[in-house]
């Protein structure tokens, strides 16, 4: 039971105004920023109406930031990124929910402790990995004996080397499994009824055919909610691409934004540095609006 008296409407909206207006403050002052022209930055209070210079900066963050190259770096990585999420939680959630095998509940759980390792604290053997992916089966070639069996009979030194450094595989791979994506749909799986899977099994319909026809499309609020999750994810991710990629081919967004600062002796052109972080931030927020709709119905509802 929600109780409803005017005293605590007002504290309720008096809260959620606050903390609305907390959030957005540094995101308005950046707006109201990047619309200044240069000479203006160094007024003193600083303005909080805005110029009408928006457009000149952002084409010269688009400029000075080579934004072209980032944003489709940007743009190919978080897609990757949430296309593998949803795929592999969608398939995992179903084998975990559809499917009778030994240790099921143990697979289950052991996918859930991983949210519990963010990738800061997996970075270190996560980057060794990626720096060789091969680097398993080259050192069991060598604990058995393998590689030098090899070496001896044919001449050929074994030296197994896969690097995934300064590619979009080493941009996404590393980040495109995901626990929360296994954990929302197998709760939703495990929603649907008995009848329906027995009446699909009358039917004659396959295990993959029963995944494509009937579940696929009973998910695809789920699909969208956890479309939204992943994109934004992929966008804003700074650590992993900073580490995997040293030139300027790969580099994302997120990580060029960084390069546009000034330097100790550097002009402090503060309007065009946020001009560009607000086009860091238009395609995530262009993603969350179109289809909030779809967002929330997927985390708070199911249609079955």
């Amino acid at each position: 039971m929600i109780e409803k008296t005017p005293i605590l409407n007002f504290v309720t909206h008096a809260v959620l105004i606050t903390a609305t207006l907390l959030m957005c403050f540094p995101i308005y002052v950046s707006f109201i920023t990047a619309t200044l022209p240069l000479e203006r930055m160094a007024e003193f209070p600083k303005p909080l109406l805005p110029d009408d210079q928006l457009l000149v900066n952002m084409a010269a963050a688009w400029e000075k930031g080579g934004f072209s190259t980032l944003y489709m770096n940007s743009l190919i990585s978080a897609t990757i990124i949430m296309v593998g999420k949803i795929v592999i939680a969608m398939i995992t959630a179903f084998s975990l929910v559809y499917f009778r095998f030994r240790f099921r509940g143990i697979a289950f759980w052991m996918i859930f402790i991983t949210l519990m390792l963010p990738l800061e604290v997996r970075i270190v053997p996560t980057y060794e990995v990626a720096s060789n992916v091969l680097l398993p089966l080259q050192r069991i070639l060598e604990w058995t004996g393998l590689a030098w069996l090899i070496q001896t009979a044919s001449g050929i030194r074994v030296d197994l080397n896969w690097s995934l450094i300064n590619s979009y595989a080493g941009l996404t791979l590393p980040l495109i499994a995901t626990a929360t994506g296994t954990f929302l749909f197998r709760q939703f799986f495990l929603t649907i009824p008995d009848e329906l899977t027995e009446a699909a099994k009358m039917d004659g319909s396959g295990a993959l055919r029963f995944l494509r026809d009937v579940l696929l499309p009973l998910s695809r609020t789920n699909i969208a909610a956890l479309a939204v999750i992943m994109f934004v994810f992929g966008w804003n991710q700074y650590l992993w691409p900073l580490l995997v990629t040293s030139g300027s081919e790969y580099r994302t967004l997120t990580i060029g934004l960084t390069f546009m600062q000034p330097g100790p002796d550097g002009a402090s052109d503060w309007n065009v540095i946020l001009a560009g972080a607000l086009l860091v931030m238009l395609p995530p927020v262009a993603v969350v609006v179109f289809a909030q709709r779809w967002f929330v119905k997927g985390l708070v509802n199911s249609e079955k």
